[in-house]
């Protein structure tokens, strides 16, 4: 387990069918306490949306120089684009080995809880109605699912107790 926030994140991308067509989520995880600490929703999928919840998530937690980037190997992760970010933000990348989708498996794992728990009952008319579902799964995600991993906290708990302990 790591032993303070913002030292490693990982980064993934999924997709939701709607009725109006294909929507696409990308999160980014603090795997300290399994925070999605941001997130970008959108069709289409470019690089764009990836930097978007990059950006955010860096303006949010203001990691100090060094955190470790990990991703699969997915072409927006690969791209110019996005590796001139993590430079800017003084990010280290990190990307699975090829062929290897065990690398990434806390945002997996997130992304499997979301169709599982939230998304696989029923069928979107909209794009906006898959969004603010997803939203509001994020929100309960970070709030009150327990994790095992966090002692059955939820990331939320997990990271204050953390703050509570070192002031």
């Amino acid at each position: 387990m790591l032993r303070q926030p913002n030292k490693v994140w990982t980064t993934d991308i999924t997709y939701v069918w709607t009725l109006e067509g294909w929507l696409y989520a990308v999160i980014v995880i603090d795997l300290f306490s399994r925070q999605v600490v941001d997130w970008a929703i959108a069709d289409p999928m470019r690089t764009s949306l990836c930097v978007s919840a990059l950006q955010m998530a860096f303006w949010r937690r203001k990691p100090e120089p060094g955190l470790l980037h990990h991703s699969d190997r997915g072409s927006q992760y690969a791209s110019q684009e996005y590796r001139k970010h993590m430079n800017i933000m003084k990010m280290e990348q990190s990307m699975s080995r090829k062929g290897n989708c065990w690398d990434n498996t806390p945002t997996e794992r997130f992304f499997r809880s979301l169709k599982h728990e939230q998304l696989n009952y029923g069928k979107f008319k909209t794009q906006e109605a898959a969004k603010l579902n997803i939203i509001d799964y994020l929100a309960f995600y970070n709030g009150g699912r327990m994790h095992s991993i966090l002692g059955y906290q939820s990331p939320l708990e997990f990271e204050q107790e953390f703050y509570r302990k070192a002031s």
